[in-house]
């Protein structure tokens, strides 16, 4: 590995290099070759970051660092390298940002042709690239906090790429706002850091726990909290989520990258590489199931009435991205990540087959207009089929695996939360199946317009879907669980990265017990959206025909967003506007304006005594002269 270590360096350097030539070249580049420069460079980067991989299986060493260069120095007390941290977790994750992402620029080519946008597209797709290896990579929280707030930005350059529709720079603004939020959070820690450990290095914060702090210490407490706070906006857990749902507003190719292999996984991989800080923090570990908890259910109970293809797959997110922080809560930091890398595969397939399924049906999202496209689309129904069952829990498909792992976690630390866990499990199966079918099978429901546009999409977009289909189908068994296997291959891998724990192992009977209980909710969750959406049946009424309470009120995602706008949002704007009345108007314009008022007449009345006449001047040179010498004479006496 010594031999290819420095080949680190071209991992986030060639998406950099393919934003400034596509970036640059916008308008002038013809679009194919825009592409292709923004698909090659990141998939330069996954061959490298291979090559990476096969010397850590091969050479089974542990952390590796490439030094870029030395970035802000202040004599002895502040010394931060630019500086990539290459270890089994930082491969991981690049592996997964630039092979996922490789598959979503691939789609890209087809989803976006026609675009005039598209080399801006490709640029900016390239900047996420990089800005999320940056995070990755980065042997410092500081260095991660860059790639933290470049992600941010490319999120919303991209969530709001067609800026023409106002609506949709909304949904980019509310990103960005409510992950500075989270990100205020993540900056307060670094500052906790300097002043619990006197340095930001992630290596180096890791050797003082060891002898300067024990479990429960009140400052791992706070810098902990503080990272949580970051990671919940990053990666949407209440109440910090409701801005990805709104993300949708940007190209499907956006979704399933901010959902799949860049943004939303921040958080998690954050916080798992500092797993060494949070298993200090028994209290915010207990925080972080909670809330993970919580977000799971909510997340899952709002897709169970959504309408929109995205809007499901969103709040799916939402919903599978608190399940991977109950695992975190738990301290089963290995299994956290296992379930990032297969919602990757099995998300990334959804979101890009239901961009499939949009560019037939000519940009229409909403499932009660489709219906019957399986014959029309055969690659994109039995894809999107595999990534149902896969995200759903049906083995043998990867988030079986990986969902049961954090299943048997939750099982041996709080029944409670396991019980929970599993009703989210039992309604992500149920909203899921609705999804497929009502997409799917039964009657077509569209114009006929749509109907006569229908047609599987080119090789571009369907070539991703398969690979993904695959992964989704194997990517289980990198982790099987203890009844099939001795070895857990991700765990055993991770564990090289400064001791990511992979959880606790259970007896074999009650493993077996807990795996068909999860698989059964599975399939309960099947056979009632079957019998409910099966063939088209029951297509749900328009939103100006819903009367149930219940069902309006999830419809309608509790309020929540409307809830923010009455206690945050609107009393901002009236705040706002008496600060515009008080301090701008009667304060700052009152003086500013006064002053100039002054001015003005003072200028007035000097003008008047410039009247050209060379007599009045002489007059008044003389009596100013007079006036002079009785002044000093006057002074003169008074003062003998």
């Amino acid at each position: 590995m010594d031999n290819n270590i420095s080949l680190a360096l071209l991992i986030p350097l060639l998406p950099l290099l393919g934003f400034v030539i596509n970036g640059i070249g916008f308008g002038k580049l013809p679009k194919a070759l825009a592409g292709t420069i923004g698909t090659l460079t990141v998939f330069g980067s996954f061959l490298i970051t291979l090559v990476l991989f096969g010397g850590v299986v091969a050479g089974g060493e542990t952390i590796s660092s490439v030094k870029a260069y030395d970035w802000i120095t202040i004599t002895d007390t502040l010394n931060i390298t630019f500086e990539y941290r290459i270890d089994s977790l930082s491969i991981i994750m690049m592996l997964l940002v630039t092979g996922v992402g490789t598959l979503i620029h691939l789609y890209s080519f087809g989803y976006m042709s026609h675009d005039k946008g598209m080399g801006k597209f490709f640029a900016f797709l390239n900047l996420f690239i990089f800005s999320m290896l940056i995070l990755v990579m980065g042997s410092d929280y500081v260095t991660m906090f860059i790639g933290w707030e470049g992600v941010g930005l490319c999120s919303f350059l991209l969530i709001g790429f067609w800026n023409q529709n106002r609506a949709y720079n909304a949904a980019a603004q509310k990103a960005f706002v409510m992950n500075r939020i989270g990100d205020l959070g993540f900056l307060a820690a670094i500052f906790l850091m300097y002043n619990a450990f006197g340095t930001s290095s992630i290596s180096e914060i890791s050797e003082q726990l060891g002898t300067n702090f024990k479990s429960g210490d009140p400052q791992i407490f706070w810098i902990t909290l503080c990272l949580f706070i970051g990671a919940m906006g990053k990666s949407a857990q209440v109440p910090l989520y409701t801005w990805l749902p709104d993300a949708m507003a940007g190209p499907t190719p956006v979704s399933a990258l901010i959902h799949a292999a860049t943004m939303v996984t921040a958080g998690i991989y954050m916080v798992v590489r500092s797993n060494v800080l949070f298993s200090l923090a028994p209290d915010t570990l207990h925080i972080i199931a909670w809330v993970g908890c919580i977000t799971a259910v909510l997340g899952a109970s709002i897709g169970l009435f959504q309408n929109d293809i995205k809007k499901v797959l969103a709040y799916s997110t939402v919903s599978q991205l608190g399940f991977m922080f109950m695992a975190l809560g738990v301290a089963a930091y290995s299994t956290g990540m296992f379930h990032v890398l297969t919602h990757a595969f099995f998300k990334a397939l959804l979101f890009l087959g239901a961009g499939s399924v949009i560019h037939a049906m000519s940009d229409e999202q909403d499932i009660r207009k489709m219906g019957g496209l399986w014959k029309k689309l055969p690659i994109t129904f039995w894809t999107f089929l595999i990534g149902t069952i896969a995200i759903s829990g049906i083995p043998p498909f990867a988030g079986f695996f990986s969902k049961d792992e954090i299943l048997a976690n939750l099982y041996t630390h709080d029944k409670t939360i396991w019980i929970l866990a599993m009703v989210a499990s039992f309604m992500t199966s149920f909203y899921m199946f609705r999804l497929l079918f009502l997409t799917f099978f039964g009657s077509f429901r569209g114009t006929e317009e749509q109907k006569h546009h229908l047609h599987e999409s080119p090789l571009t977009m369907t070539l991703p879907l398969m690979l993904l289909a695959v992964l989704s189908m194997v990517g289980g068994f990198m982790g099987l669980p203890a009844v099939f296997s001795e070895h857990h291959m991700l765990a055993d891998f991770l564990g090289k990265a400064a001791g990511v724990v992979h959880g606790e192992h259970l007896d074999h009977n009650t493993e077996f017990m807990l795996m068909g209980i999860s698989v059964a909710i599975a399939v309960v969750g099947l056979i009632i959206a079957f019998v409910r959406y099966g063939g088209g049946k029951n297509v749900p009424v328009s939103d100006e025909q819903m009367t149930n309470p219940i069902t309006k009120v999830v419809y309608n995602k509790y309020y929540v967003d409307e809830l923010y706008n009455l206690i945050i949002v609107k009393p901002l704007h009236i705040l706002g506007d008496i600060s515009m009345l008080v301090i701008e108007y009667l304060v700052i314009d009152l003086v500013v304006n006064g002053i100039a008022l002054t001015s003005r007449v003072v200028g007035l009345g000097l003008r008047k005594s410039q009247t050209g006449s060379i007599g009045f001047y002489m007059y008044a040179m003389v009596i100013g002269i007079i006036l002079f010498l009785a002044y000093f004479t006057m002074a003169s006496n008074l003062s003998l």
